[in-house]
């Protein structure tokens, strides 16, 4: 494959004096190679250039053009002299590997075309897979060092085809995955795997960009469609162990590279340095003696004598230019095009300039359909698109600061020409300031960004736009229409008043006066009109970035979900249900956001999460809750109403329930004491508990792996059932998967210690978790708690711990010792000390805790207790049974009634 090589950097107008004195070795180089002029440290021929620039001048046998190319190589490089300043090398970088039957892995390998260049891994470049069932895997240079990896996977062909086009990351895997280079490099090698039971294409693409294609589309992970990009190769003074750096490069005097005058040395990221001009005053070639020279200026004050005033039909008034010289800021050039079909200003890549208005300050344009299209192809931000179809104006300003700012710095404001005023420019659709234009004053016309060109309108040679009915007077700045005497009227064509009727003066004031009304009245309405539009186009903006359409095909190829009536609200529902997210409707705040309480049309009462972070990260992990909770149908985990992805942020929408958490009732105390809380429905919320986690690790259409079990995401209803929540740090594992390599995420005191050493998670990560829950309802301590010495231990090693070491009356609850048998206590105690095992292996499954829960408890459900309970002493509690009733919960007049606040915010504040 031959790769596209552009290398861009700015190359001035020869120097004479210059190139007299460049060192002797380049005395004899040439300096072009056909119309390209060579910079140094790139050359042509022996000693002309450092070591890894060294080019051949190749002659094009078609033209009969010589062309510049790197060493060697087939890879063509070209010095353009229009880029400020900088230098530029991309290349594409594509492979395409044919997947063969019965053959599982694949190997790709790529090195820099020369020792001075690298990939660099602060240049914002991901390597992007396209395909199916396979895992990439990739390698700095030939080591075994991973610098990344990610795997793609494919639903069924006619699933994939049902979804919408869009970029790589708004898909989660399906078809594409990336890497993230966060590494420089000058080699790599890119392993490709195939997935056991997953569906697979035909061939994979992996190809490097430093952008996400907008125009992916899912079915062609299997149709082999061919994508591609560039990326950007940074180039040094190659790394030397001698010459590691600057610093120890300055010392070596002979062979340092920064030899002009007024030239700087900075370490690069690649390894070794480069060399540039002083910032300021200086620029050019910092390689060569002398190379180094006062810029020519950019920024015009005033534009030259001898300047363009137009190209072909478009005239370009200053501040705006189409020469050095001409133009008052470098976003206001413009390049004169003179082609046939249309000799128009070019202003981006994509975007032509057909007309010019200094005092509307708007461009005509051609050639953009889209917003977004238009931002991205462009480089400055002081310009804003507006209108509607293929022919669109564009709002610019001149610089970015607000006129109340701009006036005050005199030697930068613009606004040159006398009688003339500034105005603040704002975009229509974001409402975002832009910056500031200037115009000339009422009754003033012509060019304000020129000295004293703004001159005295002469409204009356304009009777078209200044109607006078009189005698009209042109004064300085303004004119004058004297009215004709009553019973006369202005004849327009010998310019005179002439009699006239009282009933046509009243009728022209009436009809003067409705107009005006009306005007004002279609005004308000188109103003209210716009600010909806406004509003209506930011929320479909947010519903798109938050992956709504993704989400949306989800819920409705997935029939469990369906069946479980997930909804995708609007925001104008949630809206209403909050009152428009009233202060007053807030239950719970924490570290992760806002819970509102809302009021559904149907008088359901829900509780609405709000995150306060808008990452990508926190996205993800809002999609991966979505997706696990709508395949979930159990008793004993949280309902999932629905999401609403019109905001900012999104928002989840989920039942209200509203009796705190499992932690409130066991750690929190109430009016100084903590509530009891007997043998039997300790013994039930373990059942629940452990019934919902195997239902996930089991019984559900796909193995979910909760990750975060803890008492504070195990919620209690108004009858005290208890309800798993929180699932953002849950993950699906595939049937034919034992265990998923995952970033380590949990709650200290919680943490399964296998699974954080080695990253592996599995089913018995949430079995240890578990365990420690165990612990709590046993012991009624803490996760964390603070040992004999004074110091901080986890609950679990201390339960280990006192097991071996201690009686068991002497660690669990005094309470259930008083209640339970000993038993009954002991089997529990012995169950959790399993759970905690630090032996994965020898941990039991959530199927085989639920039935020795279910078997520890007769298999009988303990009375739940209503809220109207008066508490008692046990031995009242008891009854003529002593030991079987069970101690309320709450009293009469208790606080145990938690609010949706309490619950959500304990979830909130402990960090993952």
């Amino acid at each position: 494959m031959v790769s596209l090589l552009v290398l861009a950097v700015l190359v001035l107008p020869p120097v004479p004096a210059t190139t007299a004195t460049v060192t002797t070795a380049r005395r004899n180089c040439p300096d072009t190679c056909g119309y390209h002029l060579i910079p140094f440290p790139f050359g042509v021929g022996p000693s002309c250039s450092l070591p890894g620039f060294n080019l051949t001048c190749a002659v094009d046998k078609q033209t009969n053009d010589s062309h510049p190319m790197l060493g060697n190589s087939m890879l063509e490089v070209s010095f353009p002299s229009d880029v400020p300043d900088s230098y530029l090398f991309t290349t594409s970088i594509s492979y395409t590997v044919k997947m063969i039957p019965g053959v599982r892995d694949y190997s790709i390998h790529w090195e820099a075309p020369a020792r001075p260049f690298a990939i660099s891994g602060w240049s914002n470049i991901s390597l992007f897979v396209v395909g199916c069932g396979v895992r990439a895997s990739l390698f700095i240079d030939n080591s075994a060092v991973e610098a990344g990896n990610c795997s793609v996977v494919c639903a069924e062909a006619q699933v994939m085809e049902k979804l919408t086009v869009g970029t790589c990351d708004a898909m989660v895997g399906l078809g594409c995955c990336f890497i993230d280079i966060q590494v420089n490099l000058r080699a790599f090698t890119l392993d490709i795997s195939r997935i056991n039971g997953s569906p697979s294409s035909k061939q994979v693409q992996a190809y490097m960009s430093d952008s996400m294609d907008p125009s992916f589309t899912p079915i062609g992970a299997y149709s082999g469609f061919q994508y591609s990009g560039t990326v950007q190769l940074d180039w040094s003074i190659p790394y030397q162990p001698k010459l590691p750096n600057c610093k120890r490069a300055m010392e070596d005097k002979e062979s340092y590279a920064c030899i002009s005058n007024h030239s700087k040395c900075e370490d690069s990221p690649i390894g070794g340095y480069i060399c540039y001009c002083q910032s300021g005053a200086m620029e050019g070639n910092a390689y060569v003696y002398g190379g180094c020279h006062n810029p020519p200026a950019y920024d015009s004050i005033q534009p030259r004598a001898d300047c363009p005033t137009s190209c072909n039909n478009v005239s370009t008034p200053f501040p705006f230019g189409t020469e050095l010289g001409c133009f008052a800021k470098p976003h206001l050039y413009l390049k004169c095009i003179p082609t046939a079909a249309l000799p128009v200003l070019q202003l981006t890549d994509r975007t032509l300039v057909t007309d010019i208005s200094i005092g509307g300050g708007v461009l005509q344009i051609h050639g953009i359909l889209e917003p977004d299209d238009f931002m991205s192809d462009s480089d400055h931000p002081l310009y804003a698109l507006s209108g509607e179809g293929e022919r669109r104006i564009v709002k610019w300003a001149i610089d970015n600061m607000t006129c109340e700012h701009a006036k005050m710095n005199k030697s930068d404001y613009r606004c040159f020409s006398t009688h003339s005023d500034c105005v603040d420019v704002t975009d229509d659709r974001t409402l975002r300031h832009i910056g500031y234009r200037c115009k000339c004053s009422s009754g003033f016309e012509g060019n304000p960004y020129l000295q004293d060109a703004c001159t005295d309108t002469n409204e009356c040679h304009q009777p078209d736009k200044y109607i006078c009915k009189g005698i009209c007077q042109n004064s300085f700045g303004s004119y004058t229409c004297t009215s004709c005497p009553r019973g006369t009227d202005f004849n327009s064509v010998i310019r005179k008043c002439k009699p006239t009727t009282l009933i046509l003066g009243v009728t022209i004031g009436l009809s003067s006066g409705g107009g005006i009304l009306f005007l004002a009245l279609i005004f308000a309405i188109l103003t209210r009109r716009w600010k909806r539009n406004v509003q209506k186009r930011l929320r479909k903006r947010h519903f798109r970035k938050n992956r709504g359409i993704l989400l949306e095909q989800l819920i409705s190829s997935d029939q469990s979900a369906s069946d479980a009536g997930t909804k995708i609200f609007s925001l104008e529902e949630l809206q209403k249900a909050t009152n428009n997210f009233d202060h007053t409707r807030v239950i719970g705040r924490g570290g992760h956001g806002t819970v509102y309480k809302g009021i559904l049309t149907d008088q359901r009462v829900v509780a609405i999460k709000k995150s306060t972070l808008a990452m990508i990260s926190e996205i993800n992990e809002f999609i991966n809750e979505v997706s696990v909770l709508s395949q979930i149908n159990h008793r004993n985990v949280v309902k999932l109403h629905g999401c609403c992805l019109e905001s900012e942020v999104p928002l989840l929408v989920y039942e209200f329930v509203s009796n705190g958490t499992l932690y409130d009732l066991l750690h929190r105390e109430q009016n100084g004491s903590l509530s009891p809380l007997s043998w039997e429905e300790r013994l039930r919320f373990a059942t629940e508990i452990a019934g919902a986690l195997s239902y996930l690790h089991s019984a559900a259409s796909v193995s979910i792996l909760h990750r975060d079990i803890k008492c504070m995401n195990v919620l209690l209803t108004d009858s005290y059932t208890a309800k798993v929540s929180d699932f953002g740090a849950s993950r699906l594992i595939p049937i034919d998967q034992t265990h998923l390599v995952t970033a380590v995420q949990g709650t200290f005191g919680y943490l399964d210690p296998e699974y954080y050493h080695t990253g592996q998670l599995n089913e018995k990560s949430d079995v240890y978790s578990f365990g420690v829950i165990l612990v709590e309802l046993l012991t009624r301590r803490k996760p964390i708690i603070q040992n004999e010495h004074g110091e901080k231990q986890n609950l679990s090693n201390y339960f280990l711990w006192a097991m071996r070491e201690r009686p068991l009356e002497e660690t669990v609850d005094a309470q259930i010792l008083e209640e339970a048998n000993g038993e009954g206590v002991l089997c529990m105690a012995r169950l959790a000390e399993e759970c905690l095992c630090l032996t994965r292996a020898q941990r039991p499954t959530m199927k085989d805790v639920e039935m020795r829960l279910q078997l520890l408890t007769g298999r009988r459900v303990a009375p739940r207790v209503e809220r109207a309970e008066v508490a008692q002493p046990h031995s009242e509690a008891a009854g003529n049974n002593g030991r079987s009733g069970i101690a309320p919960l709450i009293g009469q007049n208790g606080s145990r009634q938690f609010s949706q606040e309490q619950e959500f915010v304990s979830s909130l504040r402990v960090p993952r």
